[in-house]
């Protein structure tokens, strides 16, 4: 006879398993769609591009999730994590065309680490058996800082053993990720210099810097032909300089980056709602004049946003 608990454990994992058996299709699916976007005869503009050409679309889908999820806006999340999705198809088919890795070798990683690195879950033969070479206690009873210590050491196993397969001279700056977003990762890269005494004494060292780096991005749009990877790496230079001013003024980059687009957003808006025609008919002495005049109307009104009080 079954336990009441019993049964309604079985009700509970016969959707469950109905949905995961779904969802298995589903993505077979996926993963034919993109194969036939990519086939000759297929997309166009989908055989066009390349791990570069899309890497900042996986960016901006990132991002979007990101944002969908701070709004708990969840039918919005349920798409944009469709859309980060598609990203990752996109790349292990192109990987799949050149030879790297197929759609199952990432599948297979994954799920291989998933189970090394919870022995609590899966038991300590499991997770030895998808690689993990860490001595841990699989009994947290409960803990999730027990869970995280595990993590830590059995993902500090693996990197030892990636280490002797590549042997390589470490880096202090090993420690910042790659994978983060360019301003953080700017400022992150500053700071661990600043460790090694290289760095700019004070704030204002960094002023010339900034006058500098803009000069060397003027030579190179000045240049015939204008050569397209020189502005683009004159211009990083130019951002690295500014977001490690704000690292010494105390200021985080990406914040004030945000902050100045919300401002953007606030004063935009009252242009469109200012103007008694379509923005794209007015000239641009017409558009500034639009723009000081809602600085001017967001002060007033309070403003959301401190340097809308500045005097002009």
């Amino acid at each position: 006879m079954k336990r009441d608990g019993e049964e309604k454990q079985e009700e509970m994992s016969a959707p469950m398993e109905t949905d995961a058996g779904r969802a298995a299709e589903l993505f077979a699916e996926s993963v034919g769609i993109m194969k036939r976007l990519r086939a000759p005869g297929g997309c166009p503009w989908d055989r066009e591009q390349s791990f570069d050409t899309i890497r900042k679309y996986t960016l901006e889908e990132a991002y979007e999730v990101f944002d969908a999820i701070e709004r708990r806006d969840f039918p919005h999340l349920a798409e944009e994590l469709g859309d980060l999705l598609l990203q990752v198809l996109f790349y292990a088919e192109m990987a799949a065309n050149e030879g790297h890795f197929t759609m199952a070798d990432v599948l297979d990683g994954l799920n291989r680490k998933l189970i090394r690195r919870h022995p609590h879950v899966f038991g300590e033969e499991a997770a030895r058996e998808a690689g993990n070479r860490a001595d841990v206690d699989a009994n947290v009873e409960g803990s999730s800082s027990a869970v995280l210590r595990n993590w830590d050491e059995i993902k500090k196993a693996e990197k030892a053993a990636g280490a002797s397969a590549a042997v390589k001279t470490p880096s202090r700056l090993d420690s910042v990720l790659r994978a983060m977003p360019a301003l953080a990762e700017a400022a992150k890269l500053g700071a661990k210099a600043q460790k090694a005494g290289f760095d700019w004494p004070h704030w204002r060292d960094l002023l010339p810097k900034v006058a500098e780096e803009t000069r060397e991005l003027e030579e190179e749009l000045a240049a015939e032909p204008v050569d397209q990877k020189a502005v683009e790496a004159e211009l990083g230079d130019l951002l690295f300089t500014v977001v490690n001013l704000g690292r010494h003024l105390g200021v985080d980059a990406e914040m004030a980056l945000r902050g100045c687009n919300g401002r953007f957003r606030e004063r935009f808006g009252q242009m469109e709602e200012d103007s008694r025609r379509p923005l794209e008919e007015l000239s641009l002495e017409e558009l500034e004049a639009l723009w000081v005049e809602a600085k001017r109307k967001l002060a007033e009104g309070g403003g959301s946003h401190p340097d809308d009080k500045k005097r002009r």
